[in-house]
């Protein structure tokens, strides 16, 4: 590992810290070296705050120091007034004579126009260090940009032999039927407090009555996109509280008879959410993965035997990741290009 690998990876490791308050905006790391010798750091604040730039800047105590400092980023500092100034202007100020830069940012608004404003200023700029790895720290940024639909993750638990969950009947109470164990669980809810949104369809909230919330974790609550066609969900569904936002989708928002995953991300784009988790039942995952609009899929596994119940989705691929959460196999599937 070279020198700027070696820092730009302190960035990337910086760059977690910010999601996902950030977000709309990536969350950037920003590393600023003297002499071999780290004496500033900084990450993306939450949205309408500082860049890491800035706050990398901010935390450098002899500001003399910049003169002969060379600061690394993990995404192209930006050229153009946002919420904030542009971050370009504040290296040229304090004439910090060298930029590492991991990836250049895609989003047209920036898109080469902040390193060019660094070379016309005569610093030198070096760009490309680690760059899948940058790109993959704000996968849900990029997607959103590039492919102009959130990041969109699927999330379901399965039995050994199959199945999502047991039959029900008009008797069965709205509770729901637990394949995984406890830490599985808290673990879905610290997902829920990293995407903006989380979608599930009529049947799992009738049947479920979930609260689609954070509760198990300290983070903030998703939107909760839901599915209801013809409005079937009682008004006294614990997805009408007010702990989060709620986007009811039915037949006058889009048109069930074709392409649902399409429409429903072209709602989330126009919303400016970039990623969404996606926890319903077998049809609703199954409609996104026949149209290969999906990103990841997790896919618990317990313990648990039904023999018969209601069918796991049909996800076919080669590779995958996989993890043991107790007695729990987690298995986690990209569908990168």
């Amino acid at each position: 590992m070279n020198t700027n690998e070696k820092y730009i990876l302190r960035c990337l490791e910086l760059a977690k810290n910010g999601l996902p308050s950030s977000m709309p905006n990536p969350s950037v790391g920003a590393v600023i070296v003297y002499n071999g010798t780290i004496i500033g750091e900084g990450f993306t604040s939450k949205y309408g705050g500082n860049h890491a730039e800035v706050n990398a800047i901010n935390s450098v105590k002899d500001k003399s120091l910049l003169l002969k400092s060379t600061i690394y980023v993990s995404l192209e500092p930006c050229s153009h007034f946002g919420k904030t100034p542009p971050c370009c202007d504040l290296i040229i100020q304090y004439k910090i004579p060298k930029v590492v830069i991991g990836l250049v940012d895609s989003n047209k608004k920036v898109a080469g126009q902040g390193i060019k404003r660094l070379i016309e200023n005569r610093i030198e700029v070096i760009v490309g260090v680690l760059e899948h790895e940058c790109k993959m720290s704000n996968k849900r940024f990029f997607t959103f940009h590039e492919k102009n639909r959130p990041y969109i993750i699927l999330k379901w638990a399965q039995t050994v032999d199959g199945f999502i969950a047991p039959l029900r009947n008009q008797n069965t109470n709205r509770a729901p039927f637990w394949i995984t164990n406890e830490l599985s669980r808290q673990l879905v809810h610290k997902w829920r407090s990293e995407e903006q949104a989380i979608l599930v369809g009529t049947q799992t909230v009738i049947d479920d009555n979930p609260s689609l919330t954070t509760r198990d974790w300290n983070g903030k609550n998703p939107v909760r996109i839901v599915l209801d066609q013809n409005n079937k969900i009682s008004k006294e569904s614990h997805i009408f509280d007010n702990q989060a936002k709620t986007i009811i989708l039915n037949s006058d928002t889009i048109n069930f008879s074709k392409n649902i995953a399409y429409q429903i991300s072209e709602l989330l784009l126009k919303e400016n959410i970039q990623s969404v988790i996606i926890e319903g039942g077998s049809k609703t995952l199954q409609t996104f993965i026949d149209e290969n609009l999906w990103d990841e899929a997790r896919v618990f596994i317990g313990k648990t035997v039904l023999e018969f119940g209601i069918k796991a989705p049909i996800l076919k691929y080669n590779n995958c990741d996989k993890r043991t959460i107790l007695n729990d196999e987690l298995l986690t599937i990209y569908n990168y290009d």
